[in-house]
């Protein structure tokens, strides 16, 4: 909910970036730019950009949307020295992110990918009443207690659970990166290195490595003593690009999927996440022909993209209940970010046919 002034009262995840896109849509050019500041203010002052504006978030960031926000607002405004000394403000802002947020060291995994992390413990605060009983039923029916008394003690340390912590780690972890909840993420996003996270990453390394070219002759100043080259920004893209190719990619069924870093294997639970790439621009034509043969027919529904195959989410159960980010649920960030990666790959055909579908 946007406050006067521009400022941010409430206002979860990677949301934003389609917000934004809807702003400018509506010329509300003012407006999606005040977003863009927001985030930075935020970057400048938590050294994040928070999940949600509330204290208790300040241990999670959110999908890095930034340079793809920055960049959409810039191309709407007059182009002089006021719109390009504000579009480096955002790049510098970008840059700092990158460095602390997403290659420190609770993010940046001994792959050379990265992943999604939180450093709170325990349960996150933000979940209705109930949410983790199916969770704390398993721990209470072992120690012979109800449920609410069972989480009363763990909350308040009566009891130590060190299992029940682990999961809470994984659980945090998959709430930053806007998937919450999915058996594809459920007690093990922590260990896992996503096709999501690192196609994003992929397309901030490039965005910002072409913007630099183009807008700032190769270089910007972060510091006084750091400046950034265009050069390698793209050789970033190009090192991740070939570890996504080594590690996500999987030939045999010409999809991309999480990579388990731990246990050194790949997490074969197809997502709609699958389609990332796409958007980033970083499959090849050959692959961006596989996804849509094996893929697209696995999740495009009579009403768009579902979050998952049905086959990967499994068989629902009391014990094993619905999450909202699995087969059959759809979401609107999976559809628009599909729609575009689509187009970028002069699939027009396919992208208006889910537009149709979702709509």
């Amino acid at each position: 909910f946007v406050v006067p002034g521009g400022r941010f009262n409430e206002m979860y995840g990677w949301d934003s970036y389609f917000i934004t896109l809807g702003l400018l849509e509506d010329n509300r050019i003012e407006l999606a730019k005040n977003m863009v500041d927001n985030f930075v203010y935020e970057i400048t002052h938590y050294g994040a950009i928070l999940n949600a504006n509330r204290t208790y978030y300040l241990t999670r960031s959110q999908p890095p949307f930034l340079t793809s926000m920055a960049l959409a607002v810039y191309e709407r405004l007059p182009k002089d020295a006021a719109s390009k000394a504000w579009l480096k403000t955002a790049m510098q802002a970008a840059i700092q992110e990158y460095y602390q947020v997403w290659m420190n060291p609770n993010r940046l995994t001994k792959i050379g990918l990265s992943r999604y992390f939180d450093s709170g413990k325990g349960p996150p605060p933000e979940v209705e009443p109930g949410h983790f009983n199916v969770v704390y039923a398993e721990y209470a029916k072992k120690r012979g207690i109800d449920v609410k008394a069972f989480e009363e003690a763990y909350r308040s340390g009566k009891l130590q659970v060190p299992e029940l912590d682990e999961y809470f780690v994984h659980d945090r972890c998959m709430r930053e990166s806007g998937h919450d909840t999915s058996y594809r993420l459920e007690g093990r996003c922590a260990v896992l290195t996503r096709v999501d996270l690192n196609s994003l990453l992929y397309k901030i390394e490039t965005d910002i490595a072409t913007t630099l070219d183009k807008e700032f002759a190769g270089t910007i100043d972060l510091t006084e003593s750091k400046r950034e080259k265009s050069s390698d920004w793209l050789k970033r893209a190009e090192q991740r690009k070939a570890l996504i190719n080594r590690y996500l990619w999987n030939s045999q069924r010409g999809m991309y999927f999480d990579y388990d870093f731990v246990q050194g294997k790949q997490i074969e639970y197809v997502s709609a996440t699958t389609l990332y790439p796409l958007f980033a621009r970083l499959a090849s034509k050959e692959q961006s022909e596989q996804l849509i043969k094996n893929a697209l027919p696995l999740l495009e529904m009579p009403g768009g993209l579902v979050s998952s195959s049905e086959e990967s989410r499994g068989v629902i159960t009391p014990e094993h209940p619905l999450r909202q980010w699995d087969f059959p649920h759809g979401w609107s960030p999976h559809q628009v970010l599909a729609w575009i990666g689509f187009m970028n790959y002069q699939h027009e055909d396919i992208a208006q046919r889910l537009v149709y579908r979702w709509l």
